[in-house]
């Protein structure tokens, strides 16, 4: 059930018991957690804190721990299927879920024991109504056999025989109903289920539980900020849905900043300061050179065509029509003339109007530490999601969430330079990829949607066997392809991509995007025809991902899958 007293109804709750908490591998999830743990060190909470990448994952965490803990909070996993036929737990279990995977189960919606859903009702999350979709058994059974039971009457058999057709008439209108009451029902969640999408962010729920707590800080207004990058960055919501987000936390952002002003004059060494930016949406480009950003930043190289001979002119043009020197631009950000940086943005704007680039601007937020280091909400999240897929040294999935998590903290700043560091490798590995995938043709139009499959052998694949850097490369890849097709059909077709993940087992990911466009809703319908054609092929697929968009397959099932799915989709 939907909780709507968060303080009351979770964290009173909660406050003096042992929790469990289970946390999903994305960037929100990540700024959620931290901003649950402040709070709960605040209050002396005890907690365990359990990463989970997938299904398996938490299937297992939950056996582990399930003597040990009544209460559970679920960070980003667990609203989108019907938790306790998954878990099995015993009663006394409570859930506490905070996911932004959409549509949520309906079992969860209408369980009010021991399912608790701290999710923003204003999502338009559009439950179907109790009623249409459960019906109790007993309005089945009420009358069912009442024509037999005057066996034992001695009146006439011309009486009996009469009654017992309307007992016959009335239990056969009451099926026919009951067909007609289920058919309904499995349109009604058809409907409700055909669409997977995102809601609001999940840092962003704890922390307005901070608020009402208040005890927010201005660190978990920063996680805050970052777990709703993240949704813009991975392309999860609506730029609608980003632009009303970015204006609430513009409002608390104006509201720590004016508490703070008389307290620290702004000048302490160690001081943390927020501020709101129109900024440019180009990658990393105060920790990088401005070329490399250029060229590796997923809207500047698409709408220059950087792949193409043409491409590179039109970007030396572009550097011209700018006035910047090569050799400024092509040094590292921090290093450049202070005379070049102080107008930098407006130039660049003026210039990629010129261009065709009409929104090179972005809202988002920066963050000062101190006088030394200013970071991008954006530079964050790649940094963060660079060091929780990282492929560089043989290191757990655990190990890794615990790096990702530690580069939030400002006292670890060398961490998260570590993370821009493998962010820029990460950002280099998915523009090459791009650029050979177009150039070489290897995105085929399968009818019903576009496919790519990288090879085993193409440069930086392994990198690409994890679901958030393969979803980074198929809008990129997407929208790469949008704009270098001449065909109009092909730019309104969704995209599948796939990659091997693990060549011993002979296995790879394969993930469905929706189409590419300004005005897209996000939502995602490969959940459903994924498991569908699975079925139908009896393909052995891994359904194990949060995202019911991304999958497992096996190699030699990868044709007949395909196959399926183009016969589900036409």
């Amino acid at each position: 059930m939907f909780i709507a007293d968060i303080r009351k109804e979770f964290y009173e709750v909660v406050a003096n018991q042992r929790v469990a908490l289970l946390v999903a591998s994305d960037i929100d999830a990540l700024c959620a957690c931290k901003i649950l743990q402040a709070l709960f060190h605040c209050d002396q909470v005890q907690y365990t804190l359990v990463p989970v990448a997938g299904w398996q994952d938490l299937g297992t965490a939950f056996l582990e721990h399930k003597e040990q803990f009544r209460y559970f909070v679920l960070i980003n996993c667990g609203a989108n299927v019907d938790l306790l036929e998954m878990l099995q737990p015993d009663d006394d279990s409570i859930f506490f879920i905070c996911d932004t995977h959409r549509p949520v189960d309906v079992v969860n919606v209408y369980n009010d024991t021991q399912i608790k859903l701290l999710i923003k009702q204003d999502d338009d999350l559009g439950v179907p109504s109790y009623d249409d979709i459960f019906r109790d058994e007993d309005d089945d059974e009420e009358g069912g056999d009442s024509g037999n039971e005057s066996d034992g009457g001695s009146e006439p058999s011309g009486k009996r025989r009469r009654f017992d057709e309307g007992a016959v008439e009335r239990r056969i209108e009451r099926q026919r109903a009951k067909r007609e009451w289920e058919a309904r029902r499995r349109e009604i969640l058809f409907d409700y289920e055909q669409y997977e999408y995102h809601g609001t962010s999940a840092a962003m729920v704890f922390f307005e539980l901070a608020w009402v707590l208040t005890k927010d800080t201005k660190d978990m207004l920063w996680w805050a900020i970052i777990g709703l990058t993240d949704q813009w960055v991975h392309d999860k919501i609506t730029h609608m849905k980003y632009v009303t987000d970015i204006a609430t936390m513009q409002r608390h952002v104006s509201r720590h900043n004016h508490r703070n002003e008389d307290e620290e004059n702004s000048l302490s060494i160690d001081c943390m300061r927020i501020s709101f930016e129109y900024d440019l949406r180009l990658t990393l480009y105060q920790h990088w050179s401005l070329y490399e950003s250029i060229c590796n930043s997923c809207y500047t190289s698409c709408n220059f065509k950087l792949w193409t001979l043409n491409g590179q002119k039109k970007l030396q043009e572009f550097l011209a029509d700018m006035g910047l020197p090569l050799k400024q631009v092509r040094q590292k950000f921090n290093s450049m003339d202070m005379s070049i940086k102080e107008n930098l943005r407006d130039v660049i704007e003026e210039s990629s109007n010129k261009y065709g680039m009409k929104d090179i601007r972005i809202q988002t937020f920066g963050v000062h530490f101190g006088f030394k280091n200013r970071f991008l909400a954006t530079d964050m999240v790649h940094a963060t999601a660079a060091l929780l897929e990282s492929t560089e040294k043989d290191e757990s999935d655990g190990d890794n969430f615990i790096k990702a998590l530690d580069s939030l903290s400002r006292s670890k700043l060398e961490r998260l330079h570590s993370g821009i560091d493998l962010a820029k490798k990460k950002l280099i590995a998915v523009q090459q990829t791009v650029a050979s995938c177009i150039c070489t043709n290897l995105i085929l139009s399968q009818g019903p949607f576009l496919y790519c499959y990288l090879m085993e052998g193409t440069p930086d694949v392994k990198l690409f066997s994890k679901p958030m850097a393969l979803i980074l490369l198929s809008k990129y890849l997407l929208k790469a392809f949008v704009h270098s097709t001449r065909n109009k059909r092909c730019k309104l077709l969704p995209l599948i991509m796939a990659a091997p993940k693990d060549v011993e087992k002979g296995t790879v990911i394969v993930v469905g995007i929706p189409p590419e466009s300004a005005t897209s809703d996000k939502k995602n319908f490969f959940g459903r025809a994924f498991e569908k054609a699975a079925e139908s092929t009896s393909s052995r697929t891994l359904h194990d991902h949060f995202d019911t968009s991304i999958i497992e397959l096996k190699t030699e099932d990868r044709s007949k899958f395909l196959d399926a799915l183009i016969t589900l989709l036409s």
